[in-house]
């Protein structure tokens, strides 16, 4: 497959992408909640209001770390977004691209935690330990889930990893890695079954203490986050951009699409699952098997590779 890398200003269109997919998801949050008609037209609302509501702030937060706290996870999706195969373009062709998505996820756990310690607000501070908790459990496994396919296609470049799909895509031998890393993102972006750090119970936990733009752009990286590892997927296990007839970055748009719609439609269908019984489920269940799936996979990469010599 060849690659183009996009100039250095290609990161405006990249931005601008995320944040599209990032409304697309919201939409269709809004268009798969009872009442859809009326729901989009309150999120509508919902946002004019965050726009123009001041920000409120609480006795002694530390404000430097609170902003830093709910505007970066927005960020660390755009940085996510640099090494994401888009069609037969990339902006980023890092050697190292599965390395880095996985070092912008670890560097969630920072943000998520300072969104929560930020306010100075004993609701936050408890969802951001949930949090911790949430993320001991996924990121172990998460790691297996993107070794799978560095293994399989013998590269930690993710572009590399798109063309070793050229025959068959990894999600056919690779169902379990698939379906951790699609969990993983519905957890490190605090997504539906994953939302217990800002949970109800908590009066919204790591969020319930920002108001106005700071809300606002919290909630838009969490969108992001599910729309980035979303393509990231596509990438990973569906082949990218490749198929029949149609270009290739309409069939990465097309993928990057039906991947976030399932991933939204889990919110509705599954609860929200407690932080410990996750850990539970995750370190018993889910880790044996993804290693099972890495020890298959080194299998077969060993025996097309003496096919091979």
């Amino acid at each position: 497959m060849s690659v183009t890398v996009w100039p250095v200003w290609g990161v405006l269109p990249v931005a601008l992408a995320v944040l599209a997919f990032a409304v697309t998801a919201a939409i269709l949050d809004s268009a798969a909640a009872p009442s859809g008609s009326r729901r989009l037209a309150a999120t509508v609302f919902e946002t004019a209001r965050l726009l123009r509501q001041p920000r409120r702030s609480t006795p002694a937060p530390d404000a430097l770390l609170w902003r830093i706290g709910t505007a970066g996870p927005l960020m660390v999706a755009l940085l996510m977004a640099v090494v994401v195969p888009f069609g037969n373009g990339v902006l980023s062709n890092l050697n190292v691209g599965i390395v880095w998505f996985n070092a912008m996820d670890v560097l969630l756990w920072a943000l998520w935690w300072l969104a929560g310690w930020g306010p100075n607000s004993m609701v936050a501070l408890v969802g951001a330990y949930r949090f911790l908790a949430q993320a001991l459990a996924y990121e172990l496994p998460l790691m297996f889930a993107l070794t799978a396919p560095a293994v399989a296609a013998a590269s930690l470049d993710v572009t590399d990893v798109v063309a070793a799909q050229h025959h068959q895509w990894f999600i056919v031998q690779m169902p379990v890695a698939t379906l951790v890393f699609l969990g993983s993102v519905v957890a490190y972006s605090v997504w539906g079954p994953m939302s217990h750090p800002v949970a109800a119970d908590l009066a919204g936990g790591m969020l319930a203490e920002p108001t106005g733009i700071d809300r606002l752009v919290a909630l838009a990286g969490r969108y992001a986050l599910l729309a980035v590892g979303a393509a990231m997927a596509v990438a990973l296990f569906l082949g990218g951009g490749s198929g029949p007839w149609f270009p290739a970055w309409a069939w990465s748009a097309f993928k990057t699409l039906l991947i976030l719609a399932i991933l939204v439609g889990v919110r509705r269908r599954v609860p929200v699952i407690r932080a410990e019984k996750f850990m539970t489920v995750a370190w018993t269940v889910v880790l044996p098997l993804i290693l099972l799936q890495v020890l298959v996979v080194a299998i077969l990469a060993a025996r097309d590779a003496s096919g091979v010599m």
